[in-house]
C-alpha cells in the first residue's frame, strides 16, 4: 500500500484542500492546490486510494497531466486503461471522453493543466462504475 505520507515525500507539490466544489464528478476523495491560476490554470490533484473521476469531455481546449506521485490510471473510451506513474505525461486532446484516477491500494497525485482555447469548456459525463474499474490490477 502506497500511503499518504508515501506520497508526501515523493511528491514536492501540496495536496492541498479536499476538492469539495467538485465532489459529485468524483467517486472517493479527492484534493485540490492550486500552483498557478495567472496564465492558465496549473493544479496539483491527489486522489486517495480507489479515487477516481467521471468520465468526462474537455471542449475546445484539452487537458494536460504530469504524474507526480503514487500509481494511478489513465483511459479513454473504447480504450484501456493505462497505468501512470511520477513522470508520466498524458495529452488529452479535446473531445476525447476520458477519466484519471488513483489505483486501489495507492495515493495518486497529477498535475493538471487545461488548454487555454476560446469557448473551452469541460462536460461531466457518468460515473466509472464499480464493475469497470475491478478490472485494473
Amino acid at each position: 500500500m502506497f500511503t499518504k505520507e508515501d506520497l508526501m515525500a515523493q511528491c514536492p507539490f501540496p495536496i492541498g484542500e479536499e476538492n469539495s466544489g467538485f465532489a459529485q464528478y468524483f467517486i472517493g476523495k479527492s484534493y485540490l492546490a492550486p500552483l498557478t491560476t495567472d496564465q492558465m490554470g496549473v493544479f496539483n490533484v491527489t486522489f486517495e486510494p480507489g479515487c477516481r473521476n467521471n468520465w468526462h469531455i474537455h471542449h475546445g481546449g484539452g487537458q494536460i497531466l504530469i504524474c507526480v506521485g503514487g500509481r494511478g490510471y489513465y483511459q479513454e473510451w473504447g480504450c484501456e486503461a493505462r497505468e501512470l506513474h511520477p513522470g508520466d505525461v498524458v495529452s488529452i486532446m479535446p473531445g476525447v471522453k476520458h477519466w484519471h484516477g488513483a489505483a486501489r491500494d495507492s495515493w495518486f497525485s497529477h498535475i493538471a493543466m487545461s488548454v487555454p482555447a476560446e469557448n473551452a469548456s469541460s462536460e461531466w459525463c457518468e460515473p466509472v462504475t464499480d464493475e469497470e474499474y475491478s478490472k485494473l490490477a
